[in-house]
């Protein structure tokens, strides 16, 4: 994601499905929906999506009839396992905006794919791969005048390890107990996303002070992987998404609520800079009310005689006409300036407010983050997957609603 440091980064982040959740996913990846709570997805640029591989049926029926084939096993897994994984190959919307937009975007997702096959595994497992081209970037586009999509890859898959299984201990052949009977496919997200112990050049475990060993976390070898891939393909101008980062696993609410504190920081700046005018305006105004009010001494300048007509003497006469032009002229200047000092107010009270209303949408979900980043995270993560299993009628029904 951008962190507009002008530095393009990937970024590709695992989410586990259960069986409950698998169909929400297929209805947004597939746009099968009539209506979305997503406001930026754009229905007539739907045609434009791209799909490296498309589903033969739906995905729960697709792993039912590999689970028939004898192609997976779920052998052993409890009811509740998670039996899908979605990898999300992402990249901020200005580099694709910067180097061509949607061929750009199809050509860098080509290759993405293919980091995605080899990362789960084989593309039997993989149940669909779409790249989104009808998303717009609200932010990018409001700042920049006309519209920017943020194009970005789903890839559906099944994990999955290959596991032996051995003869038992109830075998009639003694000889056999403890070798290995067959190895199958499992589908096992655990042990697909399992961390493995980090090792050093000798290959010697890498061990912590307490002595235990260090694990390379699974989803940073993926954000490895899948840098490492696209640099081979030729990407040399992107980096890899920062190590530690919360932006790896970042969910679709959180992404957004980013967006929107950069546009609360934008915000700022513009109040910033028409306050900034707001006392510039208000300087010379009264810079000029302070040349107007010289017109005071002529009432001091004139001298009546006996017959009652008033005299000057041919300097205070001089003075009497300079003043009298620059008092015509710093009438016409003082109400320009006037008319512009109304506007500057004007338009400082509307950002002001589009601020102080912004701010007060963000201040609990910042001061929460603040005080505890993870279970605010945790929080988030809950509410969208009790959303996704949510029945498909229900889910239609507050679709809908929001919409309207």
């Amino acid at each position: 994601m951008a962190r507009n440091d002008g530095i393009d980064r990937t970024s590709v982040r695992n989410a586990n499905l259960t069986r409950t959740q698998i169909g929400n996913t297929q209805r947004h990846n597939e746009r099968e929906k009539d209506a979305y709570t997503n406001p930026d997805i754009v229905p007539e640029r739907t045609a434009l999506n791209i799909h490296f591989k498309k589903p033969s049926g739906g995905y729960a029926e697709m792993f039912t009839q590999m689970e028939a084939d004898k192609v997976i096993s779920t052998r052993g897994l409890k009811a509740d396992a998670c039996l899908y994984g979605e990898l999300i190959f992402d990249v901020n919307s200005a580099y694709f905006d910067n180097h061509g937009s949607y061929d750009f975007a199809k050509q860098f997702y080509t290759d993405a794919y293919r980091s995605a096959i080899e990362i789960v595994g084989g593309e039997q497992f993989i149940l669909s791969a779409v790249m989104h081209a009808d998303e717009r970037n609200r932010a990018m586009s409001e700042a920049l005048g006309r519209d920017v999509y943020h194009y970005h890859l789903h890839v559906v898959y099944i994990p999955v390890v290959e596991k032996q299984i051995l003869w038992s201990k109830r075998c009639k052949d003694k000889s056999l107990v403890g070798t290995v009977k067959e190895t199958i496919t499992q589908v096992s997200s655990s042990k697909k996303w399992k961390s493995l112990p980090a090792v050093d050049e000798q290959g010697r475990p890498i061990l912590q002070k307490n002595g235990k060993p260090v694990l390379r976390k699974s989803y940073s070898v993926l954000q490895d992987d899948f840098f490492n891939a696209m640099r081979a393909a030729g990407y040399t101008d992107v980096e890899r998404g920062e190590r530690g980062s919360s932006e790896e696993h970042l969910t679709v609410t959180q992404f957004k609520m980013g967006r929107e504190q950069e546009r609360l920081a934008a915000l700022e700046n513009q109040v910033e800079a028409k306050e900034e005018i707001l006392q510039k305006v208000e300087q010379k105004i009264e810079v000029k009310k302070g040349t107007v009010a010289t017109f005071a001494e002529i009432d001091n300048m004139d001298r009546k005689t006996l017959m009652g007509k008033v005299e000057f003497s041919q300097q205070e006469a001089e003075n009497l006409k300079q003043l009298a032009k620059k008092g015509v002229a710093a009438d016409t200047t003082i109400k320009d300036l006037q008319r512009n000092l109304k506007s500057a107010r004007r338009d400082a009270q509307i950002w002001k407010r589009r601020y102080e209303e912004l701010k007060e949408q963000v201040k609990d979900f910042l001061a929460a983050v603040r005080k505890a980043p993870e279970r605010v995270m945790s929080f988030i993560s809950k509410v969208l997957h009790a959303e996704q299993t949510e029945p498909p009628k229900v889910q239609r029904q507050r679709e809908s609603a929001v919409e309207r």
